[in-house]
């Protein structure tokens, strides 16, 4: 009997140290997962934040360049805000469209402003995720806010600041006003589709003049799209001169999915990998220097016959307090990296 005890008594040791790796292993992935679930929901918001102040700035910059350098030589659609419900009211008034600014991808194309559910946001040319990161996104090969056709602006509902969270809200009568470098423009809400993401026909010309705004549905899943569809009120203003060219060179690009087409990199798997085990690096010499310390704490508590005091104790916990911030910061980026190889993270 004795040795058949001898022999459990080690095993039963590294049994527990297996369990114990186990359990501390599916404890970090599940405090990972937890992070990186609240970058998605909270910290994201934050990157799109500041992009849109740079956004709002630069925009601003271009219409007091226009107002400064252009003439009265057509008519569009300007707003004035009336009672009663705060709605806004169009008069046609006389606005400039000559030599005015093409926008780039990644240039502010317009503010848009849905009062009933509390958006106000600048629109970004370009739909890539690298783009929808910084606001909603115009799909270049359709006509800018205000002018005829059908305009199309997608925007994420449950990341990045969140702008089209509430789409689904939006009720028949409901405006959306728009501001580009034509002048002001109001929407009236029609109707709310739910669409497949194949479904691109949604971005064709209708026949009328309207915007759709496209978001995922529901939230938190990108199985589905929303589609909020609003009809132009007044008329609308003339495509810019050079317009055409760049609406034709973007719809040249294969679309098969309303998400996919002219603006869809691809990402690098690196940056994240790398920035994964810089993470893994910064928690690892943490460690390490975690066990040196107890370890030497330990000895010389050892050598004077006493247990260690309550301060040398704290003291080898020192290096994950020191390292917890390098490795948050860290770990953030590598979040960043790895939410871009993600496929559609609305």
């Amino acid at each position: 009997m004795l040795p058949t005890l001898a022999h459990r008594v080690p095993s039963a040791v590294v049994l527990s140290k297996i369990l114990g790796g186990v359990g501390r292993t599916f404890i970090t992935a599940g405090t990972l997962i937890l992070l990186f679930v609240a970058y998605q929901l909270w910290g994201t918001g934050l990157q799109e934040s500041r992009s849109q102040d740079e956004l709002g700035q630069s925009f601003a910059s271009v219409l007091a360049t226009v107002e400064e350098g252009t003439s009265s030589t057509t008519t569009s659609s300007t707003t004035t805000t009336t009672q009663p419900g705060d709605r806004v009211a169009v008069e046609e008034a006389p606005l400039a469209t000559q030599d005015l600014p093409l926008p780039a991808e990644g240039d502010p194309v317009a503010q848009i402003r849905i009062p009933s559910i509390g958006v106000n946001r600048t629109v970004v040319s370009g739909i890539s995720l690298t783009q929808l990161k910084r606001g909603p996104g115009h799909y270049p090969e359709t006509p800018m806010p205000g002018q005829g056709g059908n305009v199309a602006i997608a925007g994420h509902r449950t990341t990045y600041g969140q702008p089209f969270h509430n789409v689904d809200q939006l009720k028949p009568g409901d405006q959306i006003l728009t501001t580009t470098v034509q002048g002001e423009f109001v929407y009236e809400v029609t109707e709310t589709l739910i669409v497949r993401p194949s479904q691109v026909e949604v971005l064709e010309d209708q026949g009328d003049n309207r915007i759709t705004l496209i978001a995922c549905h529901p939230k938190f899943s990108a199985a589905q799209r929303i589609i909020i569809v609003g009809e132009l009120v007044g008329s609308p203003a003339p495509p810019i001169t050079g317009q055409d060219k760049l609406q034709e060179r973007a719809a040249k690009i294969d679309q098969v999915s309303i998400d996919e087409g002219a603006s869809a990199p691809t990402e690098s798997r690196t940056p994240a990998i790398l920035w994964g085990l810089a993470a893994i690096g910064v928690w690892l010499l943490a460690w390490i220097f975690q066990v040196l310390i107890r370890r030497r704490v330990r000895r010389e508590a050892e050598a004077g016959g006493a247990s260690p005091t309550r301060p040398r104790r704290l003291l080898a916990w020192s290096p994950y307090l020191v390292g917890l911030p390098v490795f948050l910061v860290v770990l953030y980026v590598f979040f960043e990296n790895f939410g871009r190889l993600l496929p559609g993270n609305y």
